[in-house]
């Protein structure tokens, strides 16, 4: 079950494509919980998962690959990506050792 979304915005000369990002609720399986989430890229959507011992920790896990996803991207790495506005970041959380590939705000609240 969807608990959650974020569209983002890929930016193209024809139009803007939208790219939403769904997180679902907790689910216990084999001893861990997990969060089931989508990025609907255009060409290729992804469905993953995060992992922990617990909902939260799934939760904090799961938005920190997220955001490694996004901002390991052909369309952030192009610079045609955005969520508010250009250059601001994507309000996904990363880990520590991926802090060098923030932008904007992001780069301020979790650099």
């Amino acid at each position: 079950m969807v608990i959650g979304t974020r569209v983002l915005t890929i930016r193209s000369p024809d139009a803007d494509i939208p790219v939403p990002v769904q997180l679902c609720a907790p689910e216990y399986a084999d001893e861990h919980w997990i969060r089931r989430y989508t990025i609907a890229w255009p060409e290729h959507p992804r469905d993953s998962f995060g992992a922990g011992v617990d909902a939260l920790q799934a939760l904090h896990l799961t938005m920190q690959k997220i955001g490694i996803d996004l901002y390991s991207s052909a369309a952030h790495k192009a610079g045609t990506l955005m969520w508010d506005k250009f250059g601001d970041g994507y309000g996904f959380p990363i880990p520590k050792n991926g802090r060098d590939l923030l932008i904007g705000m992001d780069k301020i609240f979790e650099g």
